[in-house]
């Protein structure tokens, strides 16, 4: 192994891929293939296969055991031929299901295995469950995170965690002017899923402020989820039902046609880390408005990067969305300083420490083995 290449690496990638499309089933699917162009083996275990047959998946308890069953099998056989395994988790119940067998099979089989860790949820999910979680993650070779915040996160708990953060294509996400019909209004874009935790409600509340100075401005709403149906009679309620457009879930390439077309990325989260959404449209020099929960001003930088306002006020998005739209040297200023900040989030720019991470995991674990071989021959 060199530092500069991951050779013939053997690597075992753990977590959802897309379909359906989500932050984390897109990070999975885009490690796995930039691993590959830099010559790892990658082995994939996904966590969401399609159900066989196709009719388990009505049944919610039925289906899980249709998955854990077939996914710990797999997870015993690979993971015994890898030299190390990437994990990505998440709080609640996937931790469980997912993350705690392959951590423990890991350990079981003697392979090193990285917790690659994510989401907003993660402080009051150790909060309730770290004495069944800590010894967990304590059987880890390293822990990673994507931000500072969930870092802090773990410090709390008197655990060490690598940054490493997302990463970002920029051969998909790059800058374009928006181009319209005349007369048509500023585009707003919101690309998370229909969950009360991303605070879409407060967005649609906003709209109707930004629209008694820009009458033609659209909000275009791109993710699926339980909230739909609630937040298309919202609109209906507000008066904005017919400039509010919900495109459902879009593949990357899509979404990332969308930021080209928009005029400024909307992100009003009740609960977040490191949204990929907030990092793709920085690399489509596309301003963002965003609340600042969780980890989010550890991302990005209020009126350098983006604008932050705080969760819960809908008055102040719609503020922070007009100062966007009506201030042209404070837009092109977010565009500018965007576009430069992402490239921390190129690959070239993180896979020297993502491999550092996994050398010195094998590292550790062969040095472990070694000292336990001197102690067998020292007794015989």
């Amino acid at each position: 192994m060199t530092m500069t290449a991951f050779d013939s690496l053997r690597v075992c990638v753990i977590g959802p891929v897309p379909p359906p499309t989500g932050g984390m089933a897109n990070q999975t699917a885009e490690l796995c293939r930039l691993l590959e162009q830099e010559g790892a083996r990658v082995t994939l275990i996904a966590v969401n296969p399609p159900y066989r047959p196709a009719w388990i998946g009505r049944w919610r308890g039925l289906r899980a055991l249709f998955r854990l069953l077939p996914y710990l099998r797999s997870l015993w056989c690979r993971l015994g031929c890898s030299d190390v395994v990437h994990l990505m988790a998440n709080s609640g119940w996937s931790w469980y299901l997912f993350a705690t067998p392959a951590v423990w099979i890991a350990y079981l089989r003697g392979t090193p295995i990285i917790v690659n860790f994510r989401g907003g949820n993660a402080a009051p999910f150790f909060d309730r469950a770290w004495r069944w979680v800590g010894p967990t993650l304590r059987h880890a070779s390293a822990c990673v995170v994507p931000s500072g915040y969930l870092a802090e996160v773990f410090a709390e708990r008197r655990l060490s965690a690598h940054i490493i953060p997302n990463t970002l294509d920029p051969s998909r996400f790059f800058p374009a002017p928006p181009s319209r019909p005349d007369g048509e209004g500023p585009v707003l874009a919101i690309t998370r899923n229909l969950e009360p935790i991303y605070g879409i409600d407060l967005a649609l509340r906003a709209l109707p402020a930004v629209q008694a100075r820009f009458p033609r401005a659209r909000l275009v709403i791109a993710g699926s989820g339980p909230e739909q149906a609630a937040l298309e009679r919202l609109a209906a309620d507000l008066g904005v039902a017919d400039r509010v457009e919900f495109r459902g879930r879009l593949t990357r390439q899509q979404v990332a046609e969308l930021y080209r077309q928009a005029d400024l990325l909307l992100n009003p989260s009740r609960v977040d880390n490191s949204p990929n959404s907030i990092i793709e449209a920085l690399g489509s020099a596309l301003p963002v408005v965003s609340t600042r929960a969780g980890g989010i001003p550890k991302l990005v930088s209020d009126g350098e990067t983006a604008l932050l306002v705080d969760p819960e006020d809908p008055d102040a998005l719609a503020s922070a969305v007009l100062r966007v739209l009506e201030d042209d040297a404070l837009r092109q200023r977010l565009k500018t300083a965007g576009l430069e900040f992402s490239r921390r989030f190129h690959w070239d720019a993180v896979k020297k420490d993502l491999l550092n991470t996994y050398q010195q995991a094998i590292g550790t674990k062969k040095q472990g083995s070694s000292r336990l071989d001197g102690n067998q021959e020292t007794k015989t």
